[in-house]
């Protein structure tokens, strides 16, 4: 599992580890990291061009340090300092002694000379603001990232690009996009979570030796060992019931397709039965025939260990109230979202699941859907807060909170070709299977966006794909995952 930590707890832990090792020590270890992670994009070293973005802090001293190390391989580097009275004064010292160059680059030195040398450069390393920055880039800062945009260079950014928030994942102004980041001893939520993901390109982790606190986590990406032990899986006494049998209420006479979408995903999901109640019967057993289909409403339905209601429901409060007061764990979707009573969803004691997309949630929360997007990690944390509940917030990143406060889980298997009609239908199903098998929320909500990520990819492979490809897929993702 990747874990990510706060600049306030990677600090400490910094701290902690600075005091055990000789003066230095500590950023030697990042640089070397660093420019073992240039030279591996750069292929050859000897002969290229680099242009190191160097600021003030440690973050400017890392990427001067690599810089010599790439000198002293035969790379002509330059530093274009964009504090020159603040630079790492050990940093510009080794690059000067390994040949480097030193330019100025802030207003009073940005000329021609600085775009002349990024836009020769191959490899453009981002040292510009650490991961104690806040907002967008500063103006010469952005007049640099404009002309590195217009170059041919690969850009690594120095533990995190610069112009986004470490902690949030926010990007408040320009930000400079890198097509890999280097990331020094601990993941920060900054790099796992849109939109600054999106300016991460490739990470790559460096281990520099910091130990931060497990418990401290703010974020966590499921590998596929983690979600492989998480999955269920019968035993040779197992019935339905001990499989999990799952209710699901979605469907109108308007949205009949919902209801399908979300048993395909159910039956996908290792429910060992289940139950549909809605007025879409007809069109869920002519494409299910295992489905229990009943004509009562979901408290004379049948044993059921968990439901899934809302998808394609239209109008229908009164069977969203009715699922909301049964005592077993309830997911709450599309329809489903927009007619629960916050009340009735806060006085629960049964786990419930959420999986508003960012429109949903921002409707639920009473701002702008560009505020959830903007701030997702936010938004996640305070719908489950406000509504006592575990959150899925469908989106670029697919991110999971609990009402407990825990980490966040975030999910990296989604793909653009998920963004179409009937995708969370499917993951509704598959997410409430999950629930009657026994897994809590979190588990379930976060297996599910695993899995449908997975065979989201695997339906698509490049190509249009719809729900119900998506749905027939789950079981290869199962298997992927598992072998």
């Amino acid at each position: 599992m990747r874990t990510a930590y706060s600049v306030e707890t990677v600090r400490a832990a910094e701290r902690a580890l600075m005091a055990r090792l000789p003066e230095g020590a500590l950023m030697q270890r990042a640089a070397a990291g660093l420019a073992a992670a240039c030279a591996d994009l750069l292929g050859r070293v000897y002969g290229s061009r680099v242009v190191l973005l160097a600021g003030s802090g440690d973050n400017g001293g890392d990427a001067l340090y690599a810089g010599a190390r790439l000198a002293r391989r035969g790379a002509g580097v330059t530093a274009l300092l964009l504090t020159p009275e603040r630079a790492h004064g050990g940093g510009l010292a080794a690059l000067r002694r390994a040949g480097g160059a030193v330019a100025a680059a802030d207003s009073a030195g940005f000329d021609g000379l600085a775009e002349e040398l990024i836009l020769r450069a191959d490899l453009v390393v981002d040292g510009i603001v650490g991961i104690g920055g806040k907002g967008g880039l500063r103006p010469d800062a952005e007049r640099l990232a404009g002309v590195v945009a217009r170059s041919r260079a690969a850009v690594v950014a120095v533990d995190l690009p610069s112009g986004v928030d470490a902690d949030t994942g926010e990007v408040r102004g320009a930000a400079l996009p890198a097509d890999l980041t280097v990331v020094f001893g601990a993941y920060k939520p900054g790099l796992l979570v849109d939109p600054a993901r999106e300016y991460a390109g490739v990470v790559r982790f460096v281990d520099i030796g910091l130990e931060p606190p497990p418990a401290d986590a703010e974020v966590e990406s499921l590998q596929h060992a983690d979600v492989a032990r998480l999955l269920p899986a019968p035993a040779a006494e197992s019935d339905k019931y001990r499989r999990g049998v799952v209710g699901i209420a979605a469907g109108s006479a308007r949205y009949p397709g919902a209801a399908v979408l979300a048993v395909s995903g159910a039956l996908r999901g290792g429910a060992g039965a289940v139950r549909y109640v809605g007025p879409a019967g007809e069109a869920v057993i002519a494409r299910f025939p295992e489905t229990l289909v009943s004509d009562a409403g979901p408290a004379k339905a049948g044993r059921v260990q968990a439901w899934v209601v809302g998808p394609g429901a239209g109008d229908d409060a009164a069977t969203v109230a009715e699922v909301l007061e049964a005592d077993v764990p309830v997911l709450v979707d599309a329809d489903g979202l927009r007619l629960a009573e916050r009340d009735a969803v806060r006085r629960r004691t049964a786990p419930t699941l959420m999986t508003p997309h960012a429109g949903e949630a921002a409707a639920l929360l009473g701002v702008r859907r560009e505020e959830v997007e903007g701030a997702r990690l936010a938004a996640a944390r305070e719908l489950a807060a406000v509504y006592r509940a575990t959150v899925l917030l469908k989106g670029s990143t697919t991110l999971v909170a609990g009402a407990g406060g825990e980490a966040v889980r975030v999910n990296a298997t989604g793909t653009p070709w998920l963004a179409t009609a009937g995708s969370g239908d499917v993951l509704s199903g598959l997410a409430g299977s999950l629930l009657a098998a026994g897994l809590d929320a979190v588990d379930a909500g976060s297996v599910a966006a695993y899995l449908h990520g997975l065979a989201g990819r695997f339906a698509a492979e490049g190509a249009p794909a719809g729900a119900h490809d998506v749905a027939s897929h789950i079981p290869q993702a199962w298997r992927d995952v598992t072998d």
